[in-house]
């Protein structure tokens, strides 16, 4: 059965990310992460975007865990970047505009030109929120600025180029260790793609991981974002050597 060669081989990439160990973003950053984190189950706001998400009929791409954990560290970077230059009460407002950015970024993960039609969802959907227009068009331009190897627009504004570029490096982080642990079994199952029709393609994948790793935006994101994609890495090698070693490619 298809399902059970998806979770044989999705238990043995979550073993081998125990082994590759924890993201240092995660250790050092542990403390903001926790903020974010709190702040994220505590508003309003992030409420009412979840509850958004959570109501679609047709699941976004990646999954909620996955749209939660973006907003979560995105809302770290913030925290991470610079404390001093915003105040308490400014830098609580960008972290909960992160927080909303990741919530909604990929809103319309299943079209064509995801990012730029997200965008456009995620205004009609703001026009509800307690926010000002310049807050919501913050938003917006991170979501149409989060994807991988496009053009992207620098705003002006350095409230929201942070949330431009903290939400960027937070769907990077996924490109490491839960790229294997949950991204990719949350594309294939709904999708009944066989291991066949992936394992051939699979050292190409990890080739744009590579490439990833010099496109972090923030500080912090070019800090730690390496270690997240050389952990997701070094699980992709081990999972591919051990589905070659266990499977026949032509008769998976």
């Amino acid at each position: 059965m298809l399902e059970d060669q998806y979770r044989q081989a999705k238990e043995m990439a979550e073993r081998f990310a125990v082994e590759a160990g924890v993201p240092l973003f995660y250790r050092e950053g542990e403390e903001a992460v926790g903020i974010s984190r709190q702040l994220f189950l505590s508003d309003s706001m992030v409420s009412e975007a979840v509850d958004i998400i959570t109501s679609q009929e047709d699941p976004i791409g990646h999954g909620l865990l996955h749209v939660k954990k973006v907003a979560v560290d995105a809302g770290a970077i913030v925290l991470l970047e610079d404390r001093q230059a915003w105040g308490d009460e400014g830098l609580r407002r960008i972290t909960v505009l992160a927080h909303l950015a990741g919530i909604l970024h990929d809103i319309r993960r299943t079209e064509r030109q995801h990012a730029q039609r997200g965008a456009e969802e995620a205004e009609r959907l703001l026009g509800a929120f307690a926010l000002d227009e310049g807050e919501r068009q913050a938003i917006t331009l991170a979501i149409r600025n989060h994807e991988a190897f496009q053009p992207h627009e620098e705003p002006d504004d350095p409230a929201a180029r942070l949330i431009s570029n903290a939400l960027y490096d937070a769907d990077k982080f996924r490109w490491g260790p839960d790229n294997f642990t949950e991204t990719l079994w949350a594309m294939l199952l709904p999708r009944r793609i066989p291991l066949q029709v992936i394992l051939p393609r699979f050292l190409q994948g990890l080739d744009s991981l590579r490439k990833i790793r010099e496109t972090f935006r923030t500080e912090t994101g070019r800090r730690y974002g390496p270690d997240f994609i050389d952990r997701g890495l070094l699980i992709g090698r081990n999972l591919y050597d051990a589905l070659v070693e266990q499977n026949d490619p032509e008769k998976l």
